[in-house]
């Protein structure tokens, strides 16, 4: 380590197969946690390279547990996190939507680290007991279209930094992980990050990847498409700023979708929306993160063909279906 960190303070750049191994060798608990605190800070003080990230990915997927969905073309819709904005769980929603408009959704989450409730609070307040079962997670996606996969019960290399994560305070490179880590290795993403930075990292590392991917950003800082303001969506096709009146679209004020003061109440909006009985800005933003999901799905169609399919499975019912039949299925 002592030589990794010289070239860190250095200002060089690790290649791929070294941050892989750095990783690897964290499992094993072959370094001090002094050791990595001063790794990650290297990291975080200098910026960290598409490689360096690839790397980590490589390493944290290896000592974990994968999936194989190659025979459903799946789709993940995740956000980064860590925007401090305490919105409802909108891509989760969206994520019922997408499944109910006829695209496999195989959704990686956790629980909540800076808002009231993450995916996995919302879902487990919903009676969903997580599994890491193959068979069980296949049977989720030929029956609903959707499937939930707790990242704790995958990436297990994780729990060898979190000592370290939270005596820090800040975030770190750990943070980015998350959306790569997918056990299920799905070919498509939507991907809402906090900032622009966020959105060319992502970009160089999924086209390394070879993902087909939408990544967004709401540019008042919402890791989501928000409605509250312009928002840049980029693909391997298409990069483009939007406002809420492109679509037809309201401007909507962030205390409209706010999530809540409690998971419980998070989970009351949760269902509320899919139930097409909140109110009409909450509605709104779930069918415009879904429509752009469907978006990457079909890069053909038009955005008010694909907010039309994401109405019309939200407002028929489809998606509250989908919920309950998930839910009976996994409590």
């Amino acid at each position: 380590m002592k030589q990794i960190l010289t070239r860190l303070v250095e200002n060089e750049t690790l290649s791929r197969e070294e941050t892989r191994q750095i990783m690897l060798d964290i499992t094993q608990e072959k370094y001090t946690d002094v050791q990595i605190t001063a790794f990650l800070t290297s990291l975080l003080m200098r910026g960290i390279q598409v490689d360096e990230l690839l790397g980590l990915r490589d390493g944290l997927k290896e000592s974990g547990k994968t999936l194989d969905f190659s025979d459903f073309n799946t789709i993940d819709i995740v956000g980064t996190g860590g925007d401090n904005k305490n919105t409802f769980n909108i891509s989760t929603c969206s994520g019922f939507v997408v499944a109910a408009a006829g695209y496999p959704v195989a959704k990686h989450g956790n629980y909540a680290s800076t808002s009231t409730s993450g995916a996995s609070n919302v879902l487990e307040a919903l009676g969903v007991q997580f599994t890491d079962n193959e068979d069980q997670l296949r049977r989720n996606l030929a029956t609903c279209g959707f499937t939930y996969l707790h990242a704790p019960l995958f990436a297990k290399g994780m729990k060898f930094v979190a000592p370290v994560r939270k005596a820090m305070q800040i975030p770190t490179c750990f943070n980015l992980l998350g959306p790569l880590v997918n056990p299920s290795n799905p070919k498509n993403q939507l991907l809402g990050v906090a900032t622009l930075n966020q959105m060319r990292l992502y970009s160089n590392v999924n086209q390394q990847l070879g993902i087909n991917y939408g990544i967004v950003n709401s540019m008042d800082g919402y890791d989501e498409i928000s409605l509250t303001g312009t928002f840049k969506i980029k693909t391997p096709g298409m990069e483009q700023i939007f406002t809420p009146k492109d679509l037809g679209l309201p401007v909507i004020r962030p205390q409209e979708i706010y999530g809540g003061e409690s998971v419980e109440e998070a989970r009351d909006i949760f269902v509320s929306i899919l139930k097409n009985e909140s109110n009409e800005s909450r509605k709104t933003v779930v069918l415009v993160n879904a429509a752009f999901a469907i978006k990457v799905m079909e890069p053909e169609m038009e955005m008010g063909d694909c907010l039309a399919r994401a109405r019309e499975a939200l407002e028929s019912g489809k998606a509250y279906q989908t919920l309950r039949r998930y839910i009976e299925q996994n409590s």
